[in-house]
């Protein structure tokens, strides 16, 4: 299904609803048996300072707030320390894409990936990179189904996290 979504940077004015949006979507998982995100993270400070740098995303379907997600180039040191496949890479990192769960299972975040990488080829980019929650079954699947390769791992208060990059 692909359903027309448009894309835009947040703006400052969004903040509420994209946390909303955010908050929900850590109870959803949280019923389903996935403790990746909680009330520390991704906290409101954290969105709102990524709505600050213009690197939080949204996307819309007829005016509402379905997805979002944060592009840019910052890492923890995991990241540095990984032994990517394409270490001189131009690449970007994908961060807190989150799908509002009314639009859940409708293929939204792989419609978000396939958008995010044709911007990020279109702007220079070689190379996606990501971290994925190892208990998460739905981002494993998303994110084998669309050719992302586990490179390492990164063990951070949540447990375990699997880093991940996609040629492009």
């Amino acid at each position: 299904m692909n359903e027309k979504i448009t894309y835009t940077i947040a703006e400052a004015g969004e903040i509420d609803e994209i946390f909303t949006m955010y908050q929900s979507a850590i109870q959803t998982m949280c019923k389903a048996g996935i403790e990746q995100w909680d009330e520390y993270y991704p906290d409101r400070q954290i969105l709102t300072e990524d709505i600050a740098k213009k690197e939080l995303y949204v996307g819309k379907m007829n005016g509402v707030i379905c997805l979002a997600y944060v592009i840019n180039r910052e890492c923890d040191d995991e990241y540095k320390s990984c032994s990517w496949n394409y270490p001189d890479a131009n690449y970007c990192i994908i961060h807190r894409l989150c799908v509002n769960p009314g639009f859940q299972n409708r293929g939204l975040a792989a419609q978000a990936i396939r958008h995010i990488e044709a911007e990020c080829r279109k702007n220079g980019f070689d190379e996606i990179r990501l971290d994925s929650y190892s208990k998460n079954p739905y981002a494993i699947r998303l994110y084998d189904k669309l050719g992302y390769t586990v490179v390492g791992h990164a063990d951070w208060r949540k447990g375990r996290f699997d880093l991940r990059e996609k040629k492009l």
